[in-house]
Order: C-alpha cells, then structure tokens, then sequence
C-alpha cells in the first residue's frame, strides 16, 4: 500500500466518486489506498479510481494466494441462508471507506421471498450521501456477492434515501475501524 505501481496494460476503472467507466492506459502511474472486497481503490493523477480484482495482474498482483475468502464462504456453506447473505453484504465496501456496508449502516432491508419456487432476496440500501455516483457499482457489487449463494435465483437491490443516512447508524465495529472510537 502507498507504493507507487505502474499499470502493465489498459484497464477499464470506475472513477470515483462520479461511477463513470474510465480507461487507464499502460503505463499509468497508481498508488493502490484500499484493496477490499476484491477491488482496489487506486489514486491516480487524475483522482480515484476502483479497480476489479479481474485487473489485479495489471497491477503487477498475483491473485493466486488469495483463497481466506473462499475457505471463509465454504465454511459458510451449511449455514443459514440469510447468514450467508449477511455474510456476502460484510464483503462490499465503498470504495472511499474502509467499512463494508453491513458496518456502515447501509443496508437497511434484507429478505428471502419465495416467488413461484425461486428464492428471491430483496436489499434495500441507501449510500452515505445521496448524490454519490458510485451507489449503482456498490448496488451492483451487493447483488453480485448474493448471486454468489447456491439458494439464490434472484437478487435485488433497491437504493432508497428514507431514512437519511447518518453517522449514528454506523455499527460499533465500524466505528471502531474508522477511529471514531
């Protein structure tokens, strides 16, 4: 971390905090300043970008070792379903924050619906401020790690703005990651 790294090859990035696709040319220079939840936010001259864990060799990072998380998700295997989203929520971050939402206090609605024999979760979330580009990538990363799950047939994530998002609802731990404790 903090350790300047030269880009191997173009990547596709999500610029933050505005969630538009960006191209980042060989041989751009990063500083990787978060590496969570299988992506990397990187400060660039431009500004942050989010990098996919499927760039990560552009990096010059070797994924191969990574396999905590994988061992972590099989052991969650024969739990109940709603731990195991819970568990897959705990795994995104926002790109700025090194809290996963879960922590946060994102995420305020989580259920299992039967519809005509599929199981079908429902996310209502909302993001720390309401004109945050990135809330569809961080939607989207939420509804993918659910997909994740073998019960699952569908996942839905609706970004909603009642109540406001504050500080207040940020959990204990996640106090505790960012010092306000």
């Amino acid at each position: 971390m903090n350790q300047e790294i030269t880009l191997s090859r173009e990547i596709n990035a999500i610029q933050i905090p505005s969630g538009d696709t960006i191209s980042l040319p060989t041989g751009t220079v990063v500083v990787i300043t978060q590496n969570l939840g299988g992506t990397y936010t990187v400060a660039t001259s431009s500004g942050l970008a989010r990098i996919s864990s499927n760039d990560a060799d552009a990096l010059g990072i070797d994924q191969s070792g990574q396999e905590e998380r994988p061992r972590e998700d099989e052991r969650m295997k024969d739990a109940p379903v709603t731990d195991q989203i819970w568990h897959q929520l705990r795994q995104v971050y926002d790109p700025e924050i090194p809290v996963d939402i879960v922590n946060l206090g994102l995420v305020y609605d989580c259920t299992v619906d039967d519809e005509d024999g599929q199981n079908v979760v429902s996310i209502k979330m909302t993001l720390t401020a309401p004109g945050c580009g990135m809330g569809p990538a961080i939607a989207a990363d939420a509804q993918a790690r659910i997909m994740t799950i073998d019960q699952i047939d569908d996942a839905r994530v609706e970004l909603v703005w009642d109540p406001p998002w504050n500080q207040d609802m940020i959990s204990e731990e996640g106090k505790m990651k960012l010092g306000m404790i």
